[in-house]
């Protein structure tokens, strides 16, 4: 009979990625795993939490999954702990035999085009931070443009284009706080444009967030017929995705349609590439696009005809950057830890004892949910070929060590108990306004509901 090893873990992220790498180690059966998941926020759930768009109920039901992880005994969650800042990598590796990185991204992408930085370019990621209640970013919003511009053909793009065309009182039956419903009171678009440089079938939107823009009934969808075009690559590219194929008939749909009565136009403009953002003293008028083709292998060459779009306002929603961890390898050209699918790996590309990464800062942001399940299994299984070659550090620590020096440095971290309490408060909030739940927005808040002593009756 073959003895358990006992290991402990620490897992740094407590969104998605992180939760389903924490699932498969304490699941694992030839080792007794005991996992500490830490989480920079006062909650947990990430880009769950703070990076899907709030009239998306379905996609947030992962959360019910997810809650059912975090219930399980040997895992422990310790939230509103900064790692390099409030504890050190090289901390965590005295307590623990393993460390999982699992930070995923939040930051902008940067887009290097002329006139970037001018009054009324926003990255998306910081407008969905906004709408999302993320207490690190604003709490209110310039939403004065009536005509808007959106970069960016992904599902990101896709959630910032519908909010922006949808009413403050369609979204007041979500979860979002009383500051993202009066900022959205003043919003004054009236015409948003979503631009894509190639055709309908690189377009990467998924078939569902495409179709439910049209569920709105203040939101009238527009596709040019002229953005319909296909070569070879295109029609394999359908053929090869269900998928893909469904975006493209979705659109193709838009693109016969009669025009729907509706106050607000969204329009999905593809085969225009931005090359400038057009700026009079320092703010955005205009977004200079140039008419692109398909170059017969599914890419997009140009044509050299150009267009101004009048707009007052343009989002950046091209995609995600993760953030380096202090004291962790980092290639700031791809924005990820370095790794070999799960091990990180030093500057000479030697795996660094104990150390591993899953999700987005393991392989960038792109790929859903089931990309991340299987980023989890492929990084655990290397974690767990590695306990079984003798090839981690043993560490013998007191779990309690670990509380014990987080409370020695006044580090108001919060638990997997104080999320329901959490939990409970903006459930009550949302009750009283006949809404299923209203988020607490204010950091320290969040942390005081979080840490409350519960009251036993």
């Amino acid at each position: 009979m073959t003895t358990q090893q006992s290991l402990r873990v620490a897992v740094i992220g407590a969104g998605p990625a992180g939760i389903y790498a924490s699932d498969l180690l304490i699941r694992n059966e030839e080792h007794q795993i005991d996992v500490d998941l830490f989480e920079q926020m006062p909650a947990p759930f990430g880009l769950i939490r703070y990076g899907v768009a709030p009239d998306h109920p379905r996609i947030k039901g992962i959360v019910k999954s997810l809650h059912n992880v975090l219930d399980r005994p040997r895992l422990r969650l310790l939230g509103n702990i900064e790692v390099g800042k409030d504890i050190t990598v090289d901390e965590l590796r005295e307590h623990y035999d393993a460390v999982v990185f699992a930070t995923g991204a939040v930051r902008d992408r940067a887009l290097n085009i002329p006139g970037v930085k001018a009054e009324g370019s926003f990255g998306a990621a910081d407008f969905v931070g906004f709408y999302d209640g993320n207490p690190r970013f604003s709490r209110d919003w310039d939403l004065s443009a009536e005509k808007v511009a959106v970069i960016g053909v992904g599902n990101v793009g896709l959630d910032v284009a519908r909010i922006l065309a949808k009413t403050a009182d369609e979204l007041k039956v979500t979860e979002i706080p009383d500051n993202v419903y009066d900022s959205l009171q003043q919003n004054q678009a009236r015409e948003v444009h979503v631009f894509g440089r190639r055709g309908p079938a690189q377009a990467k939107f998924t078939p569902q967030e495409l179709k439910e823009l049209d569920h709105s009934p203040t939101i009238n969808v527009v596709v040019d017929p002229e953005d319909i075009d296909y070569d070879e690559a295109s029609e394999e590219a359908r053929r090869a995705s269900k998928s893909q194929d469904l975006v493209c008939q979705i659109l193709e749909g838009y693109a016969i349609r009669e025009p729907k009565d509706a106050p607000h136009t969204l329009q999905i403009h593809l085969f225009e590439q931005p090359t400038e953002i057009l700026e009079k003293e320092g703010k955005v008028v205009g977004l200079r696009t140039e008419r692109t083709e398909l170059d017969g292998n599914g890419g997009a060459r140009s044509t050299g005809r150009f267009t101004d779009w009048p707009v007052q306002a343009i989002y950046r929603a091209v995609g995600y950057e993760s953030d380096p961890v202090p004291g962790v390898p980092f290639d700031s050209g791809s924005a990820v830890i370095p790794n070999d699918g799960g091990h990180v790996l030093d500057p000479v590309g030697q795996p660094v004892t104990g150390l591993y990464a899953t999700g987005w800062i393991k392989r960038g942001p792109i790929g859903l949910i089931g990309n991340t399940k299987s980023d989890a299994r492929q990084t655990t299984d290397m974690l767990f070929a590695d306990a079984a070659a003798g090839r981690l550090s043993r560490t013998v620590s007191d779990p309690e060590a670990i509380i014990s020096l987080l409370e020695e440095r006044n580090i108001a971290y919060t638990t997997w108990q104080g999320w329901y309490q959490l939990d409970a408060e903006e459930r009550s909030l949302g009750e009283a306004e006949g809404r299923e739940r209203k988020k607490i927005v204010d950091w320290e808040e969040m942390v005081r509901h979080a840490r409350a002593v519960p009251v036993c009756v």
